[in-house]
């Protein structure tokens, strides 16, 4: 039998464990239930994400995505084909029809959740470091959008929660879907344009824009940014 590994990347509070070709996660607080059916739902739209094996309250198994995560540290010429695989990626999710989608994330479900929640203040962003969470409520509410061009979203999309197979430089696998939901494309586009920028460099974000078809929008870019503090 393989040995349990645990895995302490991302910032979930719950506990995950890899053992023999499987994700273990266990979370008295996450709706772990809601995860698996969106994992569910987007293996039915035909977006590549982790198969779930077992699921209840409280648990969830998945098989392992085969891949590389899209932060790892990839060899320099191989960096925009890696960039472009999350762009292609994020079209196709974002393209899915929105009617069909079962799950909400627009901000009349996200603000309650986000003014509701405890926010972690040791691990801000950089250019929010020390505010306070008045602070930070504050600004949620002066600069929320006054319109939402809703998509469907995978609502955390880091680069650490996409996967690229390696010899195809595609994607093989999306992992950490609970947030997942109909919402306005910047739910997705600030995350993972953060992720580059900080990660591969201006360029990178920007080519990653570029290949998602979509036009820079530094409000909303900001909003949801600020927004993703919360959660």
């Amino acid at each position: 039998m393989s040995e349990a590994e645990r895995v302490t990347t991302g910032q979930s509070g719950a506990s995950i464990v890899r053992v023999a070709g499987t994700y273990r996660k266990e979370s008295l607080t996450d709706d772990l239930l809601g995860e698996a059916a969106r994992l569910t739902w987007l293996r039915a739209q035909g977006i590549p994400a982790a198969e779930v094996l077992e699921c209840g309250p409280g648990l969830l198994v998945t098989a392992e995505v085969p891949g590389r995560p899209a932060d790892d540290d990839w060899p320099l010429a191989l960096r925009g084909h890696v960039v472009d695989a999350l762009a292609e990626l994020t079209r196709a999710l974002h393209s899915l029809p929105v009617a069909d989608c079962p799950f909400d994330r627009r901000l009349a479900v996200t603000m309650p959740a986000a003014l509701a929640a405890d926010v972690d203040l040791d691990d801000l962003d950089d250019d929010r470091r020390g505010w306070t969470r008045d602070r930070l409520i504050a600004e949620l509410l002066a600069t929320r959008p006054a319109g939402e061009d809703v998509v469907v979203c995978h609502g955390d999309l880091t680069t650490q929660n996409v996967l690229i197979d390696p010899e195809t430089l595609t994607v093989s696998g999306l992992v950490d879907a609970g947030r997942l939901g109909v919402a306005d494309r910047w739910l997705d586009l600030a995350v993972a344009n953060r992720e580059l920028a900080d990660g591969l460099g201006d360029d990178a974000a920007a080519r990653y824009l570029t290949g998602c078809g979509v036009e820079p929008d530094p409000a909303k870019q900001a909003f949801y940014r600020l927004l993703d503090e919360f959660f």
